[in-house]
């Protein structure tokens, strides 16, 4: 008996290629380095191809959420204004941290430059244990 390397379909081949697709490994989204610096966390996210206006950064729960979301069409039309061609992008990506309770939205500071995010987080502090409060009865 001959052994014969496995075959596999030309579709299940199809498949993984598509799925091996870096749009379906989300390793090329928010590209992320975290580092301590100064009672901080600050975090460098990579965003190319988006803007300032794309962006959000939502705080809640102690969970720290940052969105982009870019929207574009572009269409090409002949000298008698007929569409010739016409092309649309839309593209979303997000990636939440779990920061504590303890941070305000106020403790958050963002900047975008060069296609770079660079947040800032202050290192949750410890909240001191609650003191036993009585309430007096009338």
């Amino acid at each position: 008996m001959r052994n014969y390397p496995e075959r596999k379909d030309l579709f299940d081949s199809m498949l993984d290629d598509v799925f091996a697709a870096p749009l379906f490994r989300n390793e090329t989204l928010m590209k992320t380095d975290i580092r301590k610096k100064d009672g901080s966390y600050v975090l460098d996210i990579e965003m190319p191809g988006y803007k300032k206006e794309d962006i959000t950064i939502s705080l809640y729960n102690g969970n720290l959420t940052i969105r982009a979301q870019h929207n574009e069409t572009a269409e090409e039309k002949d000298s008698k204004g007929t569409l010739v061609r016409q092309e649309r992008y839309s593209g979303a990506c997000s990636r939440t941290w779990y920061v504590g309770t303890a941070i305000r939205d106020t403790d958050v500071k963002a900047a975008f430059e060069n296609g770079i995010l660079q947040v800032t987080v202050p290192t949750a502090e410890k909240k001191e244990a609650e003191e036993k409060k009585f309430i007096d009865i009338l």
